[in-house]
């Protein structure tokens, strides 16, 4: 789903907070919701397209609704291999403002490819995402995503257990966020 949508651009506010209902994206108004966005890559090392001119020619020239802010964990520069957590952090808020400014969905991204294993660093992402959930509490428009690409990594005995002791971090300050899983 992060492939560009044409056709007209976006609406210029989000259509508010999502929910699933059996297997649905669905906005506040119970109407299913398409995510059509692109991702940023890695906050890292592009950080200059995370901005409201950037999101606004994505949301009016290509149909984009959401933006994901790929917050890698172990590459270069990433947040928990000698990268400035508190730069990538900035990255972040400037990324749900410019967003939440501009109507669009924005996702906080967990980026696992290289750990492949989400449980390596489990106690750095209770942090991270204890400290966004809190921070952005209010947005409506903002998604978790709590391990993206995780690889060779069992759904039972590593992804689910992750979930279940990430979810809840997230639940207690953000009860009503959209939360997405990656599996292998």
């Amino acid at each position: 789903w992060y492939g560009v949508g044409g056709g007209a651009p976006a609406s210029s506010k989000a259509v508010g907070q999502l929910h699933v209902q059996n297997g649905t994206l669905r906005n506040q108004d119970n109407q299913t919701v398409q995510l059509k966005g692109v991702s940023s890559h890695g906050l890292a090392w592009y950080p200059e397209y995370v901005n409201e001119d950037a999101f606004r020619t994505l949301r009016d020239d290509w149909g984009v609704n959401v933006v994901r802010l790929a917050n890698y964990t172990e590459e270069w520069g990433g947040y928990c291999s000698g990268g400035s957590q508190e730069q990538l952090k900035e990255k972040i808020d400037e990324g749900v403002k410019a967003a939440t400014d501009l109507g669009m969905y924005v996702i906080i991204d967990w980026h696992i490819l290289s750990d492949k294993n989400p449980m390596t660093h489990e106690s750095e992402a209770e942090q991270f995402f204890d400290e966004m959930s809190s921070k952005y509490a209010q947005n409506d428009n903002v998604i978790y995503e709590i391990c993206n690409e995780p690889q060779d990594s069992p759904w039972a005995t590593v992804i689910k257990p992750y979930a279940e002791q990430i979810i809840p971090v997230i639940r207690k300050h953000s009860p009503n966020a959209v939360v997405l899983v990656g599996t292998n």
